[in-house]
This record gives C-alpha cells, sequence and structure tokens, in this order.
C-alpha cells in the first residue's frame, strides 16, 4: 500500500501560468514547493472535497475541489500513474478519483455552472473550459453581457486579458439573469474595492522602495499604499516573505515583504516592500473586532489592543493576515557584532544579511538568495586591495551575483558561516588567489605564512627584467657602428683564456680604437658569463632533485609522525563524513582547525614521543643497502665531464695563432709577399706531417 508520493517535475497553475514545482503527498496533506520562488503551499487532506484526473496529450493532470469552493489543479504525471493516484486518494482520504472528460468540439456557446469559486463552461455536459473566479480582477455588466477582466502575471508570454459573455434575456423571467452572473462572479472573485473601515492605519512611513512616504491602510483580503502621486493596492495572497532586519547602526530597522507577483510603476517592477523604522517610533492600535471574532476568524492570535515600537505593531498584523513566518536575523554575528555585513552590489552600497536558510541584500535592489538556489560562492580579491575582498555566489541557474569591497575581518566569520551550512566553495585557482586570502584575511596565527600567489608573481617579474636587460643589451651590441674585425676577436678570447702576451693587431685609427673594441669585448664577456651562471644553477637543482629521488631507500625506518597527524589519521573518517563536500586537499586544513580547537592533547604528544624513540632505536641499527657513498659516481660524472672541457678549449683555441704568426700578419699591410709567405710554411709544416707519417708506418711495420 502507498503511504507517500513525490513527483519531482509537476506544474501547476496559478494565475493563468504553470509553475514547476515539487509535489509530495502524504496520509494528512498535500504539499508543492514552487522551484523559483521556495514558496510553499499546503492542502489538508481533510479539506479535500473532490478529486479528478484529466488525460491530455503527453501526460495526466489532477483536479482537486476543496470544501471552500477552491479549485487546485497539477500537470505532469505520466500516462499509466491513474491506478497509483486512485489507489492513494481511496486509502488515505477515502475518496474515488473519477476521470473529468473534455468537451472537445470547440463551440463557443453553452451552459455556464458556478461550482465554488469556480465558472465552469460546458457544452453538451462536458467541460470546455474552467476559470478560478480568485483570478478574476474586476467584473462589469452591458444590456445583454457581462465583461470579466483578469489578474495579469508577468511570468506568462501570452495571458487572458478579458472575457465576455453574451447572456440573452427573457422578459417572463424573475430573476435578471445577467445581474445573478454578476452577483456570482463578485462574490468570489478577489475584487479589490475600498469599502468599509481598515483594520489598521499607520501614517507617513519611510518606504525605501518604492521611494517615498506612504500611508499604509491594512484590510482583511489585501493592503492599500497610498502616497501623494501613486496608489497601490496589494492582495495578501501576493505576499510570499517578511523579513524584520536590524540596520547595522542598530538604531533603526528594516521591514520587508517580498512580492509574487510584484507591484508595478509604468515599466518598472518592484518585487521588494522596503520600510525604515526608527526604534524609538512607538504607536497603540485597538483593532475594530470584538473577542469572539479574534477568537473564531483569527484563532485568538492577534489581541484587541496593541503598543509598542512601529515595526513590532505592523510585523505581527502582517504575520498574523499573511500566515506567514516573520524571518528574523540568524545565528551570524559580523565583525562589529551585528548580522550585518557592509558591502556594495554593483556601484550602491547597501548591506548583506546571512540568514539560516539564505542571504537578503538590502536595499538597492532588494534581492533573496536562497541556499537551495546556490551552486557555490567563491572568496575574491577586490581590485587588488588587501583591505578588503569580494563575495561571489553563482546560482545553480548561471547567473552570478557580487558583492565587493567587504571589509577582511568579517572573513573568518563569512568562512565559517558558509563552512557550517555546507555551502560548497569554489576552489579555482587556488594556487593564484585562494592560497593567499587564508593569508591576507585569515587569523594572526597565519599571518607569517608565506603567500603563494604573490610569491609567483614576484618571480615572474625578476624573470622580466632579466630578459629586458638581456634584450637591452643585445640590442645595445647591435646598434655600435663599429668595425667587424673577426681576426682580432679570436685573438682577445685566446689572449684571456691562455693568459699569453699576444698583442692585439693596431688599427690604423690609433689607440681610442682599441679601447672601444676592448670595452666592446669586455661586455660580450660578462653577459656570456652571466648566461652560463643561470645555465650552471638550473643544471645543479635538477640535479638535486633528481638525486634526492634517487638516493631514497625502502629498507629505511620509517620517520617518527607528529602528534597531529597521529591524530589526523584517526579522525579523518569522521571529519570526511561530517563534511562530505570537502575535497581531499581541504580535509587536512579542517584537521588543523579542530587541531587548534582541541584542549587536551596529552594523549597524542605521548603517542608522539613513543614513535619518536622507536625512530631512534631502529635508526641505530639501521645500515644503508648497497654501500654508503657515491665517490665512484662521482668520479664518473668527473671524468664524463673532463673531455667536454678539453673539446671545448681545442673548439675554442682552433683558431689559435704563434706569435711569430701574429707578428708577421701584423708587419704586412696585406702585400703580396705576405701571402706568399703564408703560403709557404704552410706548404712546409704539411710535409713535415707526411714524413713524420710515414717514419711511424715504416717503423711499425719493422716491428
Amino acid at each position: 500500500m502507498v503511504d507517500t508520493l513525490e513527483y519531482s517535475d509537476i506544474l501547476c497553475e496559478n494565475k493563468g501560468h504553470m509553475t514547476s514545482g515539487r509535489l509530495k503527498m502524504t496520509d494528512q496533506n498535500i504539499i508543492f514547493k514552487n522551484s523559483k520562488t521556495g514558496k510553499v503551499d499546503q492542502l489538508n487532506g481533510s479539506d479535500i472535497e473532490m478529486v479528478n484526473f484529466q488525460r491530455f496529450v503527453d501526460s495526466i493532470g489532477l483536479r482537486m475541489f476543496t470544501k471552500n469552493g477552491s479549485l487546485h489543479r497539477f500537470i505532469g504525471f505520466k500516462s499509466g500513474e491513474e491506478s497509483k493516484l486512485a489507489e492513494f486518494f481511496k486509502k488515505n482520504y477515502s475518496k474515488d478519483m473519477l476521470e473529468k472528460e473534455l468537451s472537445l468540439r470547440g463551440w463557443n456557446w453553452g451552459t455556464v455552472h458556478f461550482n465554488g469559486s469556480v465558472l465552469n463552461f460546458d457544452c453538451e455536459k462536458k467541460t470546455s473550459f474552467e476559470i478560478p473566479l480568485q483570478n478574476v480582477s474586476q467584473c462589469t455588466t452591458g444590456k445583454n453581457e457581462v465583461t470579466l477582466e483578469f489578474h495579469q502575471n508577468d511570468d506568462t508570454p501570452v495571458s487572458l486579458v478579458e472575457m465576455r459573455f453574451h447572456i440573452p434575456t427573457t422578459e417572463s423571467a424573475e430573476i435578471d439573469p445577467i445581474d445573478a452572473f454578476h452577483q456570482n462572479v463578485v462574490k468570489q472573485a478577489s475584487v479589490l474595492s475600498v469599502s468599509g473601515d481598515a483594520i489598521a492605519i499607520f501614517r507617513e512611513l519611510q518606504c525605501l522602495t518604492p521611494r517615498g512616504r506612504y500611508d499604509i491602510k491594512i484590510f482583511s483580503s489585501f493592503f492599500q499604499l497610498h502616497g501623494k502621486t501613486f496608489d497601490y493596492k496589494i492582495p495578501m495572497s501576493t505576499v510570499l516573505r517578511l523579513f524584520l532586519l536590524p540596520h547595522k547602526d542598530n538604531r533603526q530597522m528594516f521591514f520587508i515583504l517580498s512580492l509574487d507577483p510584484p507591484i508595478k510603476q509604468g515599466q518598472t517592477r518592484y518585487h521588494y516592500l522596503v520600510l525604515l523604522f526608527g526604534n524609538e517610533e512607538d504607536t497603540s492600535i485597538e483593532l475594530p473586532f470584538t473577542e469572539e471574532e479574534l477568537k473564531t476568524k483569527y484563532e485568538d492570535k492577534l489581541p484587541k489592543e496593541l503598543s509598542g515600537p512601529v515595526y513590532e505593531v505592523l510585523g505581527k498584523i502582517m504575520k498574523v493576515l499573511v500566515n506567514r513566518k516573520l524571518t528574523g536575523p540568524g545565528s551570524f554575528t559580523g565583525h562589529s557584532q551585528t548580522p550585518a555585513i557592509g558591502c556594495s552590489y554593483k556601484a550602491t552600497a547597501g548591506y548583506l544579511y546571512p540568514l539560516e536558510r539564505g542571504f537578503i541584500y538590502v536595499h538597492k535592489p532588494p534581492m533573496h538568495i536562497r541556499f537551495e538556489e546556490i551552486a557555490s560562492v567563491n572568496f575574491a580579491r577586490s581590485g587588488g586591495s588587501t583591505r578588503s575582498f569580494d563575495f561571489e555566489i553563482l546560482l545553480k541557474s548561471s547567473a552570478t551575483h557580487t558583492f565587493s569591497s567587504i571589509e577582511k575581518e568579517e572573513y573568518n566569520k563569512l568562512f565559517n558561516y558558509i563552512s557550517s551550512k555546507k555551502i560548497p566553495i569554489k576552489n579555482t585557482g587556488k594556487n593564484e588567489k585562494t592560497a593567499s586570502y587564508d593569508n591576507d584575511f585569515g587569523d594572526s596565527e597565519n599571518e607569517a605564512e608565506p603567500d603563494a600567489y604573490l610569491a609567483r608573481v614576484k618571480a615572474e617579474g625578476k624573470a622580466r627584467d632579466s630578459d629586458d636587460d638581456d634584450d637591452d643589451g643585445s640590442n645595445s651590441d647591435e646598434s655600435t657602428d663599429d668595425d667587424f674585425n673577426p681576426d682580432a676577436e679570436k685573438v682577445e678570447d685566446v689572449a684571456d683564456e691562455y693568459d699569453s702576451n699576444v698583442s692585439t693587431t693596431e688599427s690604423s685609427e690609433g689607440e681610442s680604437g682599441d679601447d672601444a673594441t676592448h670595452e666592446k669585448k669586455k661586455k660580450k664577456k660578462e653577459k656570456k658569463e652571466k648566461k652560463k651562471e643561470r645555465k650552471e644553477k638550473s643544471s645543479t637543482s635538477s640535479s638535486s632533485k633528481s638525486k634526492k629521488k634517487k638516493n631514497k631507500d625502502e629498507n629505511a625506518p620509517k620517520r617518527a609522525s607528529t602528534a597531529f597527524m597521529l591524530w589526523l589519521n584517526e579522525t579523518r573518517e569522521e571529519i570526511k563524513r561530517e563534511n562530505p563536500n570537502l575535497k581531499v586537499t581541504e580535509i587536512a586544513k579542517r584537521g588543523g582547525e579542530m587541531w587548534r580547537e582541541l584542549k587536551d592533547k596529552s594523549e597524542w604528544e605521548e603517542k608522539a614521543a613513543k614513535d619518536k624513540e622507536r625512530y631512534t632505536n631502529e635508526m641505530k641499527n639501521y645500515k644503508p643497502a648497497g654501500g654508503g657513498d657515491d665517490s665512484s659516481g662521482k668520479k664518473r660524472k668527473k671524468e664524463s665531464s673532463s673531455p667536454k672541457k678539453t673539446t671545448a678549449t681545442t673548439m675554442a683555441g682552433g683558431g689559435f695563432k704563434s706569435k711569430e704568426y701574429i707578428s708577421d700578419d701584423d708587419s704586412s699591410s696585406g702585400s703580396d709577399d705576405n701571402k706568399k709567405k703564408k703560403k709557404k710554411k704552410k706548404a712546409e709544416t704539411e710535409s713535415e706531417e707526411e714524413e713524420e707519417e710515414e717514419e711511424e708506418g715504416s717503423g711499425s711495420a719493422s716491428d
């Protein structure tokens, strides 16, 4: 047998618009929660008078009448659910769920029946359409017709504005059918006409949204906002939530009413009414009800006489008439010992209130964000400043709300509050930004820790500066307008390397030319030495890392654990259970916070001392496997590196010239005799080398 039924994607009819939500049916009541606004409508099972189901194109619909004549319609049940629903209503509410057939003829004439607060238009005893009269805002009569005007819903792409019924009259009828039709409609319609005395009147209240001074007149089914320019009549059924929040200065109070649908002023929509009261403003009101009316009509929730601060009296009356909870500040307390956080949204300053089930921002524009709508939150830097930060809320609808310029003293309070509510904290950019938030906005214990983001930026800046210096040096060398002399450069390099007394070539320009070339070569040499130093540093750091990795011995004794690590290993699973949304990297951070709060650590310190004693004893008897030093390895490296040096020197000295050769070269001025001498010497050296090779060959053959 079925006791509870739950459906996630169900549509409920609301003023011509099908709003999506979640439907839960139990043995006592039927609950529908609007997925957009979070509003919960509850229908007691004992109030249900009749249940029908209707067949639509691809789904099944439920049609329920209550004892007060109101109609509730739900669509979105899958085909084949009829038997399951019928069994549920039969068992829990003792109601037979019958099928309500619809007329498909499309006629525009038929018979009108009034069933409670519903107007049924029937063709051949089948319903063609039905209108909940609560959606009617005005009803007017003519000679032979009645005109119905409907409340508008901003959520509907196409809405019904007006409908006219032509009613033929007969002279023999005792009752005028047009008047009877009009009376039946007005009796159930929510026509807002100011008639009779108001329950309570509040004069000249300061209203922030919409801005101005307004008189509030409260009636049983609606309340009126009357100002110098505008006048609003707001049904009680459109009030979604009530909030009473203290101002940050502790001298004023915000009273906020959330409206759905909103009130209109031209093309502007006001989803919230924000009233501001002073704590010292008092009033006293006597309600125009007898004691019996208060007991029967309002279940004795309102006293006949009310006195106290204006916001408190208004809040009590609205709470009872609207039948909604009056939401106050939650358990959050900020740095200023108030539940308000000073911040800015876009270009306007305001206050953010963390509540028990959401956030509300006051006041321009007012905004209420439920926890159910939040996908994640993020703490970000505020324009590069470390004195404040931004708080970003990412909704499941992909919209993002950023509250900026929050004081850094609020960081710890807000972070702990978010963690306690188990709201996912966005972890993108942890190495760049998030890692530094704990240092910038954290407690004093962590202030000495390094800022990873700042260190990375500094390193990039140094590297960029060094690159710029190299570029400048190379460009300056290339821009010099000296003659290119390759022979002179080779001689200078050789002279520096071997420290020989080789004389440089004499230029025709004299000593001044020699100084310029010497200065130029000196700069180039310094530049080469800097590059070599950088390469050596990088190679040594990489080789040291590889050595560390290679020299690790698997048979070595396990290092002693600290008291914190011993405690964390035993409580890690408990932290995971309490915080299922935490990532692996955040578990240790949460453990560190719990360890700081732990008062008695003697048990774990004793275990750590025993583990340390165990480690020292094992290290005494430990002998490294495979021998001790790496001298052989070092020798091999030296041997392998030494040929590189010799090859480098030989290549560098490939252009080496003897002193005689240089002096002869210098003394000549490029004449033909000098060239001939060079060729002759070259031929002599080649012949001598050939003779030596022949002698060696003959010697080896005789052996």
